[in-house]
């Protein structure tokens, strides 16, 4: 994942409903939705293992963002898309889980990432300050810390929050997180990534002049009843042609 919003706990509907793009190299081995051998519902990366977003039956879930620091990119251990991976198959509470990554946190290239069993919702990042607790409220996270005021993460937050007074639907969701508006340089965060391509990227649905863009689009609907609906929109390099996976569940919390 590389820009998401999402509302937690701020709606007695809907406590969790999130809208993500997915950008990555169009080359790259990617399973679609689907459950995994161990129960939990999910993308797979076919070339290093592991998932960006997840979602179990038992109520847990995560996702990821890559933090982007070009200046302090390396060669990671451990593929980040395992840190989804080995929550949504542990039991161990969100906190503790965290505590855990950030003893090894060097092993890992830059990343953001959620962990929820339902009821917390915790964040780290190895760029980051700790691990924090997320309150209630609409969030926004792309590739710097969560909230930072990237401009493409506040117009997804004023995004989210729109929709959410005109009425929720996946096809809404799924619309928005699409500008192709850059910014100049100016506006934007010093990743470390050559002027142009940090043009680029300012974008939230992102074609750059090479293989990478934004590949797919995720929504997530959990409603008060514990009944949890994904749908994943997956796209070629023309975005106007693409097909969608969805997956509906009810969760059987132990």
């Amino acid at each position: 994942m590389c820009l998401v919003a999402f509302s937690w706990i701020n709606q007695s509907e809907n406590p969790l409903i999130i809208s993500a793009n997915r950008d990555e190299f169009f080359d790259r081995p990617t399973g679609k939705l689907q459950c995994w051998d161990s129960g939990f519902f999910g993308g797979k990366d076919l070339k290093s293992g592991g998932t960006w977003m997840g979602f179990h039956p038992n109520g847990r879930w995560s996702l990821l963002t890559n933090y982007r620091d070009f200046r302090k990119m390396g060669h990671g251990e451990i593929s980040r898309g395992k840190l989804v991976q080995d929550f949504l198959e542990d039991s161990i509470s969100p906190e503790d889980y965290l505590k855990e990554i950030e003893k090894e946190k060097g092993r890992y290239e830059g990343f953001n990432l959620l962990v929820s069993d339902g009821d917390q919702l915790m964040y780290l990042s190895n760029f980051g300050n700790g691990i924090q607790e997320i309150q209630p409220g609409i969030h926004g996270l792309s590739n710097g810390l969560i909230n930072d005021p990237w401009p493409k993460t506040i117009l997804a937050k004023n995004q989210l929050k729109e929709t959410l007074e005109q009425g929720l639907s996946h096809e809404k969701l799924l619309n928005i997180l699409k500008s192709k508006e850059t910014h100049p340089i100016e506006k934007l965060p010093d990743t470390g990534a050559p002027k142009e391509l940090e043009i680029a990227l300012s974008a939230q649905m992102i074609r750059t002049n090479g293989n990478y863009g934004t590949r797919s689009a995720s929504t997530v609907l959990w409603n008060k009843n514990d009944q949890i609906s994904i749908q994943e929109r997956s796209f070629d390099w023309d975005e106007q042609n693409f097909s969608d996976t969805i997956k509906e569940f009810n969760l059987a919390k132990s």
